[in-house]
C-alpha cells in the first residue's frame, strides 16, 4: 500500500503541472486534526479547475493515480444517478486502487468552489495558484453534536417507543425483512440520536461522533457501550428480541438523563406501556 507521501506527491504533482487546475483543497477525515491517522483514510480531494469539459472528454486521465480496482461516478447518469447534475460546474470520481488506497476526487469550477469552500469546516487548502481561496483553519466544529429542542427530544422518545410495536408484530408474524428494517432504520436510528445527545451533554456539545456514530465507543462509558453493542441483532428471532430489549434498557436509561439536563419531560408512561405490550406479544 502506497504511503501518504506518495499519494500526495501524485495529487500535487498533477495539480502543479496542469494549467487547468488552479487550486486544490482537501476535506474529510484527513483534514481533521482530532482524528488519529490510519492507512485506510480516504483522500477527499477537490481540484478547482478552469473548466470541466476537457476532464470529461477523456476520463482515462484518472489512471495517473494508480491501478484502479473499482470506480464510482456519483454524478454520472449512466447508472441512473446524477440525471439533473450540472457537469459544467463539477464532477466527481470515487476511486479504490488495487493497493488499497482510495481517492475521492472532485473537480469544480472557481464559482462552484467559492460557493461551497467555507461551508465545510473540515477543509485544508493545499494549493492556490491565483490566491482565490479564503484562508480557513480546519476544525470539526461544523460536525459537533447540536443540543435537542423540546420538540425534537419528545419526537425522538415517541418514535422510538411507538415503532417498537411494529417490530414486535413483524417478529411474531415471522416477517423478518419488515421487522429488521423497522428496527434498524426507524427504532435504532432514534436510539442513536438519543445517544448523540447524551454524549453531547457530557462533552459540552463540542465533539463529533462521526458519521453514523462511528466514534460512539470513544465517547461512551465502557459499560454503556457494552450495552449498546447488544442492541444489534442477527437474523434469528430470539436474537432480535434480545437486541430489542437491550435497546429498550439503554434508551430507558439515557433518555431521562438527557431530559433532565434540558428540563424536558420524559414520559415513563410511554415506556412502561410499550414494555408491557412487548412482553405480552413475545409471550
Amino acid at each position: 500500500m502506497r504511503d501518504e507521501k506518495e499519494i500526495f506527491d501524485l495529487i500535487m504533482g498533477m495539480a502543479e503541472s496542469d494549467e487547468r487546475i488552479r487550486a486544490v483543497y482537501m476535506n474529510g477525515s484527513r483534514a481533521d486534526p482530532s482524528i488519529e491517522k490510519d492507512k485506510y483514510q480516504d483522500y477527499d480531494i477537490v481540484f478547482v479547475v478552469t473548466e470541466t469539459e476537457s476532464f470529461l472528454a477523456d476520463k482515462n486521465w484518472i489512471k495517473v493515480f494508480g491501478e484502479i480496482a473499482f470506480v464510482q461516478e456519483p454524478d454520472s447518469n449512466e447508472l441512473g444517478w446524477g440525471i439533473k447534475h450540472d457537469y459544467t460546474k463539477s464532477y466527481g470520481w470515487l476511486m479504490l486502487f488495487k493497493d488499497g488506497n482510495r481517492i475521492d476526487l472532485h473537480i469544480v469550477t472557481k464559482a462552484a468552489a467559492l460557493n461551497e469552500y467555507l461551508s465545510d469546516t473540515l477543509t485544508v487548502k493545499l494549493l492556490d495558484k491565483d490566491n482565490i481561496l479564503p484562508e480557513i483553519t480546519a476544525s470539526d466544529k461544523g460536525y459537533w453534536i447540536k443540543p435537542p429542542t423540546k420538540e425534537s427530544y419528545r419526537g425522538c422518545c415517541n418514535e422510538f417507543w411507538w415503532c417498537l410495536n411494529n417490530v414486535a408484530k413483524g417478529i411474531v408474524r415471522k416477517q423478518l425483512p419488515y421487522a429488521m428494517r423497522m428496527y434498524t432504520e426507524i427504532v435504532h436510528v432514534e436510539l442513536d440520536r438519543m445517544i448523540e445527545w447524551y454524549i453531547g451533554m457530557n462533552h459540552d456539545f463540542s465533539v463529533s461522533t462521526g458519521m453514523w456514530g462511528k466514534f460512539f465507543e470513544k465517547y461512551l462509558p465502557m459499560e454503556l457501550y457494552a450495552m449498546y453493542a447488544k442492541t444489534y441483532s442477527g437474523g434469528d428471532y430470539d436474537d432480535m428480541w434480545a437486541a430489542i430489549f437491550a435497546a429498550c434498557g439503554l434508551f430507558g436509561f439515557i433518555a431521562p438523563k438527557v431530559g433532565e439536563c434540558f428540563n424536558f419531560a420524559y414520559s415513563k408512561n410511554e415506556e412502561n406501556n410499550m414494555m408491557d405490550y412487548l412482553n405480552m406479544v413475545r409471550g
